[in-house]
């Protein structure tokens, strides 16, 4: 059982504006209570954006009719333009010459993007809201690999920093911090939680992710803890399941490329310093065979390799336990690859519905989306579960078992 024709058509519009963005003049958020009754843009990893812009406030995402959560990325003379008319916020398409979505509504702000930590530090900075009861934890908001000369070429986490760290008080996270939030944020309902970074000097990543794993559970327990690690692949495939035994339920391991020769070239350091692609891909099966079939997760960034080599990753990585993330690319602004060009709309909806297709043949669940995902409000998670008629709440329980 599917959903509707109308839900599939804006899932088809969020695909786009995910793509192609949305243009808009930012004076027209003096209309919205943003930062107030809304919630505003946070970026403690990278952006999306092709207009760099410290100091002007964006909120986070607008809600379609049918409820699809679509993030907002600005891109100056994209197709689509967010006006304000008559009391209303509506997306007006350029080409189609036409409003295609009407009377969108905003994310409200989270009552803990208000407070702060023990020592002071905005609890915003410290846990981004990624919708649907999830929040996602950047505890280093830049890469050593930037001083090698060996960063991923897609990646903006150095220039982000630059661009929103002071204007946005971002900086390093000590665990003290990340479990305040989190216990915080969790009394307001949210469920999941998701850590994250770039490469730091000596990859301290295993000791520091324990001692944020301790310091949260001693505040909301170990049955309520939900946390995933997003790691990347270690040089001892044994450390994978420490992990596992500080409490941690999932894990994750980018390994953003398929095609090996492409490895090397966007990902130099990964390719250099951590063992080869044949580490990350090991790294993989580890975690697969430490934490469980479907509770491990790795990203490919769609749109810099060809459909077949992508889909044939894809389809590798299922096989293993691993669930296959494409998530859709764009040139950000600060990354080697500034100014280059994604592929269009219906390239990437052609790769989202093929692997929705493959989730579902593989007996991929919700709950196993859910349990992996920093996010689960992409266009490709709202696919799947149109396809499957599934409805889910705020804090992504399904509703319509």
């Amino acid at each position: 059982m599917s959903g509707t024709k109308e839900q599939l058509e804006e899932i088809r519009i969020k695909n786009e504006m995910q793509v192609e963005g949305i243009d808009f003049d930012p004076a027209v958020f003096g209309n919205l209570e943003l930062g107030s009754e809304y919630e505003e843009a946070v970026y403690t990893l990278y952006t999306m954006d092709r207009k760099s812009h410290p100091g002007i406030d964006v909120p986070e995402c607008f809600f379609t009719k049918s409820g699809y959560r679509i993030h907002t990325r600005w891109i100056p003379d994209s197709k689509y333009h967010l006006e304000y008319t008559d009391g209303k916020f509506n997306i007006y398409s350029r080409q189609e010459n036409k409003t295609v979505l009407e009377d969108i509504r905003f994310e409200k702000r989270p009552r803990y993007f208000g407070l702060k930590t023990s020592d002071g530090t905005d609890m915003r900075s410290v846990a981004e809201d990624r919708g649907y009861g999830k929040l996602f934890t950047t505890y280093s908001n830049e890469c050593s690999l930037r001083d090698q000369g060996l960063m991923c070429k897609f990646c903006n986490i150095n220039s982000t920093k630059a661009c929103y760290g002071e204007p946005q008080n971002l900086t390093w996270k000590t665990p003290k911090q990340i479990a305040e939030t989190v216990e915080e944020a969790y009394s307001e309902g949210y469920r999941s939680w998701k850590i994250c970074g770039g490469f730091i000097p000596e990859r301290r990543e295993l000791e520091y992710y324990l001692d944020v794993a301790e310091a949260i559970i001693d505040r909301v327990g170990p049955d309520d803890f939900h946390g995933i690690a997003q790691i990347g692949a270690p040089n001892d495939l044994n450390v994978i399941g420490k992990y596992k035994e500080a409490g941690y339920s999932a894990i994750g391991t980018n390994l953003e490329v398929w095609n090996p020769h492409l490895f090397q070239y966007v990902c130099p350091g990964k390719a250099q310093l951590f063992g080869g692609q044949k580490n990350w891909i090991d790294t993989l099966k580890e975690e697969a065979a430490v934490f469980g079939r479907y509770r491990a997760l790795t990203t490919f960034v769609s749109g810099i390799e060809d459909r077949s080599s992508l889909l044939d990753g894809i389809e590798k990585v299922i096989e293993m336990g691993v669930i296959p993330l494409p998530a859709q690319w764009n040139s950000n602004v600060g990354s080697e690859f500034e100014g280059q060009r994604t592929p269009e709309p219906g390239w990437h909806w052609d790769i989202i519905d093929k692997t929705t297709d493959i989730w579902i043949k593989n007996g991929v669940t919700w709950e196993d989306i859910y349990e992996t995902n920093a996010q689960v409000d992409r266009a490709i998670h709202d696919l799947y579960r149109w396809k499957l008629g599934i409805e889910i709440d705020g804090v992504g329980r399904v509703v319509n078992e």
